[in-house]
């Protein structure tokens, strides 16, 4: 009842703030004075804030309560030339209770110290590296123009002194931030072609201990401090500056490679609720409850967010609104978006087209389990039409190539199983309406949720599932190591010549494997981290990579970006069990070539397919690419080998 009773006063208390913007900015820092402010129940018995010499261990040295005055408690500490706060560390302690202390950072900490338990007060104008003012996004004229990779800091480069062949770069900083600002990484992505890094939770997450030297590993997606960048990945997590300066530096470092930087974001849920700072700030308020007052769960990870709540849905804009301007986000990508709200979503977008239009937001239309929130109010695929701008993720063609996310042993379309072939065809328009794609024998989905090709995100696979190769090996049993490579290909053309916007898993042009698991969000660095050996032991599947990301962005007939577009110019041919097949015509976006036909074969033998009667130069055959061409063919039929997709042009 006493939990009941603290919602309702809550809910009470806030009817009047609903109009206003919060203030966010918990500690000002100036020559003159320190200010602290907080946003926490007025009728707290008292708020105290703590102020410690270091960031951890100790104790406080000033105590300060805190004033409650215009829906804020504040206070300030006055410096003179001998006294500053400056390299000082806070918490604030709603509860005023110096025997049971409940202490926290705060909810909107900008710098924390190792384990982000204190905030600390520095001018973030010291964290900034050279250049960083005249920093830019690199340009984007539409978000279909994207390549995106999908990337976790301590993948990438944790083996890559241990597996890169000599002579092809070492790093001097396994598992950091710092990896990425070095040649041999920069010049991988250039090479590689992809124009977007989609990075792991990189905010202050609360599973691994940063005070401590062994191996350890996690996704991240157990938000502590959503607005810092997470220790482990620093050089020294007790520093609270350097932190964020190597996530600037890395940052940088991407753009001037022309590489831009999505960061992934988890405001569905904390950690835990008992210990999450919201929680110790203002009880209750930022968590949805079920009607018999139990906490939602549906993240799957123990509470779920309100996002519909005044201040959860004005701290989620300022949060995102905070990294595009301080650390020059240029994308984000939502956990679980299913769990949020649409007006925030929306509200969001508003906010982020403001800074600059071109920064692009996507994530998962669906959650992990039921909302304590009506389903036709929350940020769901079904829903994506009411959400203008915004992509989600398209299960429908994975799962389609693949085989389903719950059966890791069942395949689909690579297997040679048909009946996928409509699920295939819905995404490889873009997830928009077609009258050519039979919406009734499309997997998930019945009606086309996308309105526009740019709010479809086309992938085959991700971190939180088997990667590419586990999957095939898994749903194949037996399949050689030739046959892998030749549907790995396969289906990564579907996914790069589709109108939606592409990503990869990091690792894939590798041919990465994670010993078949199929969950690693904390398996050790042996399961996760990514061969680089593997470059000069498949080259042909890089090469490959790398030319289909060549020609999709050489080609603006695969990337449209327009729905009355892709219906003009998409036509699909006729369809075989699993082969499908179409033509981009009459120079397609004003594509040099005159009419592309891509066929895409995931049977264990040739196939004969009825094109239009002309002559065609091949450019994709077979496993190879190559945009001057692999041959010329006439004639209305042709024959495309087994597991493998064909690519011609007029």
């Amino acid at each position: 009842m006493k939990k009941i009773l603290t919602i309702l006063t809550a809910a009470i208390l806030l009817q009047p703030l609903k109009a206003q913007t919060f203030n966010f900015n918990e500690c000002e820092l100036s020559r003159e004075k320190t200010t602290f402010r907080l946003l926490a129940p007025p009728d707290a018995k008292g708020v105290k804030v703590r102020i410690y010499k270091d960031g951890t261990g100790g104790d406080p040295i000033r105590t300060l309560k805190m004033k409650y005055n215009g829906g804020l408690w504040t206070a300030t500490v006055p410096h003179t030339k001998r006294f500053s706060l400056k390299g000082k560390y806070y918490t604030f302690d709603m509860m005023g209770d110096p025997i049971n202390w409940h202490e926290s950072p705060g909810i909107f900490a900008k710098a924390v110290g190792v384990n982000g338990r204190r905030a600390a007060i520095i001018d973030l104008r010291d964290t900034d590296p050279f250049g960083w003012d005249h920093d830019q996004r690199p340009p984007l004229a539409s978000p279909a123009d994207l390549v995106i990779y999908e990337m976790h800091h301590r993948d990438f480069s944790i083996a890559r002194n241990a597996t890169a062949p000599a002579g092809e770069g070492t790093t001097r900083y396994p598992g950091k931030f710092m990896a990425l600002t070095e040649r041999w990484a920069t010049e991988h992505l250039k090479a590689l072609g992809i124009n977007a890094v989609h990075i792991l939770p990189s905010f202050d997450f609360a599973s691994i201990d940063e005070s401590s030297n062994r191996p350890q590993y996690n996704w991240g997606y157990d938000p502590l401090n959503y607005n810092v960048p997470e220790g482990s990945y620093s050089t020294d997590a007790y520093d609270p500056a350097t932190r964020i300066r190597e996530m600037k530096m890395m940052i940088l470092a991407l753009h001037q490679a022309g590489i831009r930087v999505i960061l992934d974001v988890v405001y569905n849920h904390t950690f835990n609720i008992e210990g999450s700072n919201f929680q110790l700030t203002w009880p209750d308020y930022y968590y949805r409850r079920t009607a018999d007052g139990q906490y939602s769960n549906g993240s799957g990870c123990g509470n779920e967010t309100a996002s519909e709540q005044a201040i959860m849905r004005e701290y989620m804009v300022e949060s995102v609104k905070y990294w595009a301007t301080e650390y020059h986000i240029d994308g984000f990508r939502f956990d679980l978006m299913g769990i949020h709200d649409i007006e925030t979503m929306n509200t969001i977008r508003r906010a982020l087209d403001e800074i600059d239009p071109t920064i692009f937001v996507y994530g998962e239309g669906w959650s992990a389990g039921t909302c304590a929130y009506p389903a036709e109010k929350l940020g769901t695929k079904a829903n994506i039409p009411q959400m203008p701008r915004i992509a989600a993720f398209s299960d429908e063609l994975r799962d389609g190539l693949r085989g389903p996310f719950d059966d890791d042993k069942k395949g689909a379309f690579l297997a040679g199983l048909p009946g996928e072939e409509e699920s295939i065809k819905y995404g490889i328009a873009g997830g928009i309406q077609h009258p050519q794609v039979d919406m009734s024998r499309v997997n998930y989905t019945k009606t086309a949720w996308a309105t526009e090709p740019t709010q479809m995100i086309a992938y085959v696979s991700c971190h939180d599932d088997m990667c590419l190769t586990d999957r095939l090996r898994t749903s194949m049993p037996g399949i050689t190591p030739a046959e892998l490579i030749k549907l790995d290909l396969l289906a990564q053309t579907a996914v790069l010549t589709s109108q939606g916007v592409p990503f990869l898993l990091s690792g894939e042009e590798l041919l990465r494997d994670k010993k078949g698991v199929h969950n690693s969000f904390e398996s050790p660095d042996s399961i996760n981290h990514l061969d680089w050996g593997n470059a000069a032991r498949y080259p042909q599947a890089l090469a490959y990579y790398q030319r289909l990301i060549h020609l999709r962005k050489a080609h603006p007939a695969f990337r449209l970006g327009d729905a009355a577009k892709v219906r003009e110019a998409l036509e699909f041919l006729p369809t075989q069990p699993c082969l499908v097949a179409y033509r981009l015509k009459a120079h397609a976006g004003g594509d040099e070539w005159g009419n592309i036909i891509v066929v895409l074969n995931g049977n264990n033998e040739e196939r004969s397919v009825a094109i239009p009667n002309g002559k065609y130069t091949i450019v994709c055959r077979d496993g190879a690419i190559d945009e001057q061409g692999l041959g010329t063919i006439k004639g209305t039929t042709v024959n495309v080998p087994a597991r493998s997709a064909l690519i011609l042009h007029d």
